[in-house]
């Protein structure tokens, strides 16, 4: 019984580790274009807003459950 739960939490926190790369590289490059925008282009600043978000709530989320401590 505690394989099976050890083998789902494996299973969770290396699709959590997958989602919070696929989020960071998201903001950085969201941050980039931001960067070599010459106008202030409300369009561009949220979208980096929403990555940055959803890159530290899954950050949080990461922490919560001690995700690099196993």
């Amino acid at each position: 019984m505690f394989g099976r739960k050890r083998k789902l939490k494996k299973e969770f926190d290396e699709r959590l580790r997958s989602l919070m790369m696929e989020t960071k590289e998201e903001w950085e490059n969201a941050r980039e274009i931001e960067r070599y925008i010459n106008d202030y282009d409300l369009e561009v600043i949220t979208q980096r807003k929403i990555a940055e978000s959803k890159h530290f709530y899954l950050f949080k989320e990461a922490k919560e459950r001690r995700l690099g401590k196993d």
